[in-house]
């Protein structure tokens, strides 16, 4: 019988410390700490959020062996990620997981942060249809780091076809938020306040970006000026429509989204598409794509439990564990990086 591998994933990229073990596909456990204290600032202050995670790591650490019902001498390998994201926070995590490595001699597994928001739909019943895309398929990365459409052909084959040229999706959707007066972060303020919105009543310009690229600041440009010219007429203004503005927003970044993914299966043929990242929680943007299925039936959609679209360390450790199993071991000596680089 087949050994069942038990990883252990560590992600500190942002402001999020979390830890996960996995049996093969299984998730035994799943801690995430978070870090308010950045809502004061307006944003991640990265020197903030390195000493947290210093803080926080060894509990997120015991809460995950506690709640997996498993001693340490029980696990396999350990991963981490490497990058993208800020260095101080990615340190931290790359210092506790090879001495984790070292102490308990086991391997060491290095992950991309923005190849495990993909593989994340390979942890067992972790979107909403409780299925494996097959390859190929196309991985349409949106976080408040990432806007990417990717071609994955495997585990660790995947080409990148488009990406953002400035602000990613969730950035975009912050910065708006700031405009409205929504404190950080302000994306799920937008999508809370849409719910009774018109999504027809205000219409933004579309940015023209060639090929399967995107560009989120001209839109948030457009947005501000818009709502500058209607406030000057009216003061009150924001808020008297600011439902109406948080779906209208809402409805032209999932339209965009949309069209550029929708270039992509004509370009290559291929009609399996998997969201994944923290804005692929939210609701507008999932349903739109859900609708799309029901119209273009040669389509298959597959959507992340939110759990799983948000930073977590289960996606850190099923990319681990696909690679534990391909033996793909990394060095003790690897050093962490801030800028995302070629899978």
């Amino acid at each position: 019988m087949k050994k069942k591998s038990i990883i252990i994933g560590i992600e500190s990229s942002c402001d999020e410390t979390a830890v996960s073990i996995i049996r093969n596909r299984y998730v035994l456990s799943n801690i995430i700490i978070s870090q308010k204290i950045h809502k004061e600032y307006g944003g991640v202050v990265p020197e903030l959020a390195s000493r947290l995670h210093d803080k926080n790591i060894i509990r997120a650490v015991h809460q995950a062996f506690h709640y997996a019902k498993i001693k340490r001498n029980q696990i396999d390998a350990v991963s981490f990620t490497l990058g993208p994201g800020l260095i101080g926070s990615l340190l931290v995590g790359a210092s506790f997981a090879k001495s984790f490595s070292m102490g308990l001699g086991i391997p060491l597994l290095t992950v991309n942060h923005v190849q495990a928001h993909i593989l994340a739909h390979f942890i067992q019943n972790a979107n909403i249809s409780n299925s494996y895309p097959r390859f190929p398929f196309l991985g349409l990365v949106i976080s408040g780091g990432h806007t990417q459409i990717i071609e994955v052909n495997d585990f660790f084959q995947m080409k990148i076809l488009g990406t953002t040229l400035d602000d990613s999706v969730g950035e975009a959707l912050d910065k708006i938020a700031r405009i409205l007066g929504f404190h950080y972060p302000g994306g799920p303020m937008i999508e809370f306040f849409s719910k009774n919105g018109n999504c027809k009543k205000f219409v933004f310009s579309k940015p023209s970006v060639d090929e399967l690229n995107f560009s989120f600041s001209g839109l948030k440009s457009n947005i501000l000026q818009f709502i500058q010219k209607k406030s000057k007429k009216n003061p009150f203004f924001i808020k008297k429509n600011l439902s109406d503005l948080c779906a209208s927003i809402q409805k032209i970044i999932a339209e965009i989204l949309l069209e550029k993914v929708h270039k992509a299966t004509i370009k290559t043929g291929i009609f399996r598409v998997a969201l994944s990242g923290g804005v692929s929680a939210n609701n507008e943007i999932r349903n739109m794509f859900i609708s799309l299925t029901k119209r273009e039936k040669k389509w298959e959609i597959f959507i992340p439990k939110k759990k799983y679209a948000t930073d977590n360390g289960a996606m850190i450790a099923i990319t681990g564990l696909l690679k534990y199993e391909k033996k793909l071991f990394d060095s003790i000596h690897v050093t962490p990086y801030s800028q995302f680089k070629k899978f």
